[in-house]
C-alpha cells in the first residue's frame, strides 16, 4: 500500500501552515502541491528529498518504508 498520499496530509496538517505557504516556502505551484496529496501525480526523487527535508522527516518515512520510529517495514 503506498502511504505517501496519506503521510504528506499528515505532515502538511500537523504542520499547522497554510498550503499556500508551504507552496510558497518550496518553491512550487499550488497545483502541484494539490496533485500530490490527491495522488494524481507523484513527485519525482528531488522532490520527494525537498519534501522530506522540508517537514523534517526521512524520504523513507515520506514513501511508507519505516514507521515514526524509524523501524524499517518488511516489503
Amino acid at each position: 500500500m503506498n502511504l505517501f498520499v496519506p503521510r504528506l496530509k499528515e505532515l502538511i496538517s500537523e504542520s499547522g501552515k497554510m498550503q499556500k505557504d508551504i507552496c510558497m516556502d518550496l518553491g512550487i505551484p499550488k497545483q502541484k502541491l494539490t496533485r500530490w496529496k490527491t495522488g494524481y501525480n507523484e513527485p519525482s526523487i528531488d522532490e520527494i528529498i525537498m519534501l522530506a527535508c522540508y517537514f523534517n522527516v526521512t524520504t523513507d518515512y515520506l514513501l511508507g518504508i519505516e514507521d515514526e520510529t524509524g523501524a524499517k517495514k518488511s516489503l
